[in-house]
């Protein structure tokens, strides 16, 4: 009695393993283009979730952790560090040779209240803060130095009408946070490539103000490797148009590119809302389950199509692209599902099966087989 969920677990794993074995990989397909990566979760990485390893281990060359680096997971106290997690983490990428990519260091999300205020709960100075902000980096960034390929140093620091967040970072420090991050992360690992990370960077308005935020950081002589730009995607935005005008307008830089998020939103009610903010999202709420018991066929050729249709524009500017990262396994993982609301945004279904979207990625890897069109 006792063995039968386990030998039920068990075949299941063995199933979606044979049937991954006779796929073509993702990591294989793009092997000469740019990494192919996967954030993931303390399941995966710990392989409890033996059908999700499986997956990361036959498909992805790298790997983002979704939290167990973020601040309120690492951090959650002034003295107390987990770095448990991380461990584990770290040493699951080095053990399938994966390019192990940490996330984030500085936010203004999943960030505790205590890291800017003192004992007695009152604000920090801008020079306590910093003192702060740079015992954390060193502390992080050092314990896996040599170990982690590269680091998102900050996370979202843009508005997407191009003004800087009025986080408590740039309240208590100024303007100049951004510089001071970079500076401690290159300090704390002067090999580790280190990026700025953020979303609807294909959106004009919030584009030109992270080229000048990027130009403004080299021209203080900051050490920044690429531009992150994290594509949570709907079925029909950002436009083909948006996306290359991004890729090349960063290159311009000097700077590689990481796709570092991609998923595909599927769900009718938020196609409306083009806003990859962590807090929007999470507010989304109840108001579309319309795809509990499953994808509909039509939307399953849709999102395979964009799916396509990106790819093969990634392709085109491989020379311009370091990675493209999956924000998720499968669509059971993924961050988009919520109480209410069910979500398909990624290449696996929740059986761990490939999906319509994954064949037409695999096939985008031969450019002239899917026409581009902005």
């Amino acid at each position: 009695m006792k063995t039968q969920p386990f030998l039920a677990i068990t075949s299941g794993f063995l199933a979606v393993a044979s049937s991954l074995s006779a796929q073509p990989t993702l990591k294989e397909a793009f092997k000469n283009q740019f990494l192919i990566g996967a954030a993931v979760n303390q399941r995966q990485f710990s392989e409890q979730d033996a059908r999700g390893a499986a997956i990361v281990k036959a498909q992805f060359n790298s790997i983002t952790p979704e939290n167990v680096l973020k601040w309120e997971a690492v951090h959650p106290q002034p003295d107390e560090y987990n770095f448990e997690p991380g461990d584990r983490y770290v040493e699951f990428g080095e053990k399938n040779g994966m390019t192990i990519i940490g996330h984030t260091l500085v936010w203004h999300s999943q960030t505790p209240r205590w890291v800017f205020q003192d004992a007695e709960g009152k604000d920090l100075d801008r020079e306590a803060l910093l003192t702060r902000m740079s015992n954390h980096i060193h502390t992080v960034v050092g314990r896996y130095k040599g170990r982690i390929k590269g680091w998102d140093v900050v996370n979202e620091a843009l508005m997407d009408n191009g003004m800087m967040r009025q986080t408590r970072w740039l309240k208590i420090i100024g303007d100049d946070y951004i510089v001071k991050a970079f500076e401690f992360a290159h300090a704390a690992d002067p090999n580790a490539e280190l990026y700025y990370n953020d979303y609807s960077l294909e959106n004009e308005t919030k584009r030109n103000a992270c080229v000048e935020l990027v130009k403004k950081l080299q021209a203080r002589g900051v050490r920044i490797h690429a531009i992150g730009t994290q594509h949570h995607n709907k079925l029909a935005s950002p436009t083909l148009a948006q996306m290359e005008k991004t890729l090349v307008e960063f290159s311009k830089l000097g700077v590689k590119v990481c796709i570092t998020e991609l998923d595909v939103d599927t769900v009718a009610s938020s196609q409306r809302n083009t806003s990859a903010d962590v807090a929007d999202v999470t507010r989304q709420t109840g108001t579309d389950n319309s795809q509990a018991s499953g994808l509909p066929d039509d939307l399953q050729q849709k999102q395979a199509q964009r799916y396509a249709e990106m790819f093969a524009l990634f392709h085109k500017h491989a020379d311009k692209i370091d990675r493209v990262t999956l924000w998720g396994v499968t669509d059971a993982d993924s961050w988009l599902n919520r109480p209410g609301r069910v979500n398909h945004p990624l290449l696996f279904d929740r059986n761990g099966k490939p999906k319509p979207a994954f064949d037409a990625v695999i096939k985008a890897a031969n450019p002239p087989t899917i026409p581009i069109v902005p």
